[in-house]
């Protein structure tokens, strides 16, 4: 396992975490998975309030004992951000309470994803005024802040220089969030990747053409060595629901280094790829569309019409099309049948799509029944 220094946390952390979300079956599962990270090498444990009975399992697992000392292992809870500090103060209270430790090494904002939340942080009477005060109380050592949010409240919520760390969304399918990791480097903070497994692509599972593809390489761990031959990353959340899915990190946790010429040529034929099959139709996610009069989310929309027809990675598509309008700001704007022909977007794309059709043959392709979210 390799480790790297989590910006101004001073912590070095190793380049693979261990995210909860899945610590759903059982306790005895959830224990044998963390003694599983542990022994790989993996020194961050993530988990949320959010997320079921997971800081309950995750806390029990940690006093039944590990292999290191507690001094050696990072962990970190998020907390939906709050209007005001006294309801900030009674989560905290709730998180400690239920991870049975007196302190908690990182505290995320779990979810600063809109103008609203933003407020929220900036204010003085904010659930920020609560973080410190359990900073100066030695309850909370670092602070940051998850996000699903556009890239403008990202760069903005950075920019507050409030936050020692950050979580966001940033794959080989998905660059939009280049610059807000720049911007964190630049502030020196720690840079954590949320799910590239999963919300990178369900390379877990890949389809058979991008495979071939990515050939000689596996798609998963190809997507792992472009983001750890990235020195500005510090690591990448592995999210197993038990001890064997954990094994899909062995062969990469000690590659962190630059991308090979064999890794770099597979990286550009996707690219050819997606040349090649879109023609004409692909949408470079330039953004420039937005906004949309009826809110819908062009610019994602299109990008899973792309990958869906460059790689057919259609089930993905499917699982993140169905998220459209049932996931709020975690996943905000309408899906593409919510068009009206108003032509509004039509003279903002520079490659001079149509897009109305292609809203609606992306509705077509993945518009079928959306997948439950995990933790609902």
């Amino acid at each position: 396992m390799r480790y790297r220094r989590f910006g101004k946390t001073n912590r070095h952390l190793s380049v693979f975490s261990l995210g909860t979300m899945r610590f759903l079956a059982s306790e005895a599962i959830a224990q044998a998975t963390m003694q599983r990270a542990i022994a790989l090498g993996i020194n961050h444990l993530e988990t949320a309030q959010g997320y079921g009975e997971s800081e309950v399992f995750l806390g029990r697992a940690l006093q039944q004992g590990v292999e290191i000392p507690r001094t050696e292992l990072f962990l970190t809870t998020k907390l939906t951000p709050t209007p005001d500090a006294a309801t900030m103060t009674a989560a905290i209270d709730r998180s400690l309470a239920r991870l049975g430790v007196d302190y908690i090494d990182g505290l995320a904002l779990h979810g600063i994803n809109t103008e609203e939340h933003l407020g929220w942080i900036e204010a003085p009477d904010g659930c920020m005024q609560a973080v410190r005060a359990a900073i100066a109380a030695g309850r909370i050592r670092h602070v940051g802040f998850s996000t699903h949010g556009s890239l403008d409240v990202i760069l903005r919520a950075i920019a507050t220089d409030q936050f020692d760390f950050v979580n966001l969304h940033y794959y080989y399918f998905f660059q939009r969030h280049l610059p807000a990791i720049e911007l964190a480097h630049q502030k020196d903070m720690g840079v954590f990747i949320i799910s590239p497994a999963d919300k990178g692509g369900m390379l877990h599972t890949p389809p058979e053409r991008l495979r071939a593809q990515c050939a000689p390489f596996d798609p998963l761990h190809l997507t792992y060595r472009f983001l750890l031959s990235d020195p500005r990353i510090t690591t990448l959340s592995t999210g197993p629901a038990n001890p064997k899915e954990l094994e899909s990190i062995c062969t990469v946790m000690n590659r962190d280094e630059p991308l090979t010429e064999a890794e770099k040529s597979a990286l550009e034929n996707l690219q050819e790829q997606q040349r090649e099959r879109l023609g004409f139709e692909g949408c470079s996610q330039c953004y420039a569309c937005l906004p949309c009069p009826e809110a819908i989310n062009i610019p994602e929309v299109l990008r899973l019409r792309n990958l869906a027809i460059a790689h057919d990675m259609t089930e993905y598509g499917r699982y993140r099309y169905g998220m459209f309008e049932r996931a709020g700001h975690w996943f905000p704007g309408r899906r593409g049948d919510r068009c009206t022909d108003c032509g509004d977007c039509l003279p903002r794309c520079p490659e001079n799509l149509d897009i109305p059709s292609l809203l609606r043959d992306t509705q077509e392709r993945l518009g079928g029944s959306p997948r439950r979210r995990l933790w609902e």
